[in-house]
């Protein structure tokens, strides 16, 4: 069973297609926890929970009120007729918590074939660490990847985030890839050039997009110079993060 936690119309924040007008589907359930990101949400009960700023895409046990089962892939498909759009078709990314874990379901494929079979454009936001069936479901072979590998910084153990094979073959075999880290200030000078390396090694011809680590605007602003400077010095790009600093912690913008 797949589990939708919202979806909306905007434009795209992060990465390479930031300003891009956008449907947003953002799915429940994640393989990591990210507590380093430090990001703190306040569930109905009163529980504070930590992690990355969609938590609450993440944490089923405090945040279960958000999620909404999916059986039908038609389901899915009715969220594009909730919208006034301005045309079609149109850029729809996949995000969540961590969409591939439903990469083998067969109401999520159908979903995938149907919207290319209508033209849409289809973005994965992904950490990167689960294998994609490419020649079970060529449709994974027509979307587009944006990897966010996880750094140190998220707390998580390098075997759990980093998977060579997995980013190779995403990279690969994908229609188009493009790594995208969230980066603080403080991870500049604690040797982030080599540990970007160690990931970007799986696949060396890759762009590299670098944002700035932050749930809210004032985090996000205090990132920002330091991580423009190291970009200058390393010839990364360097991706905003538009959504936040437009709309600061509101959800579904």
């Amino acid at each position: 069973m797949l589990y939708l936690v919202e979806h909306f119309y905007s434009i795209q924040g992060e990465g390479r297609y930031t300003g891009v007008p956008s449907l947003f589907f953002r799915f429940g359930g994640c393989n990591m926890k990210c507590e380093g990101f430090g990001c703190e949400e306040e569930a109905s009960d009163g529980t504070k929970v930590l992690g990355c700023d969609t938590v609450y895409a993440v944490n089923k046990e405090h945040f279960s009120f958000n999620w909404s089962p999916i059986q039908k892939t038609q389901e899915l498909l009715n969220v594009l007729d909730l919208y006034e759009l301005p045309q079609r078709p149109v850029d729809i990314v996949l995000t969540g918590g961590e969409p591939l874990i439903y990469a083998n379901e067969g109401i999520f494929v159908e979903f995938l074939e149907k919207l290319h079979e209508e033209g849409h454009k289809i973005t994965f936001e992904t950490n990167g660490s689960i294998a994609v069936d490419f020649e079970k479901y060529p449709i994974y072979k027509e979307c587009i990847f944006a990897l966010s590998v996880k750094l140190s910084n998220s707390k998580e153990p390098f075997r759990k985030r980093v998977n060579g094979d997995v980013i190779y073959s995403i990279a690969s075999n994908a229609k188009e890839a493009f790594f995208k880290f969230s980066i603080d200030a403080d991870s500049i000078n604690l040797g982030l050039d080599e540990e970007i390396f160690n990931i970007t090694l799986h696949s060396p011809r890759t762009q590299v997009y670098c944002m700035p680590l932050g749930g809210n605007k004032a985090e996000v602003e205090a990132n920002t110079e330091p991580l423009i400077e190291f970009c200058k010095a390393k010839g990364y790009n360097f991706s905003d993060r538009l959504h936040i600093r437009i709309w600061d912690q509101n959800k579904g913008v």
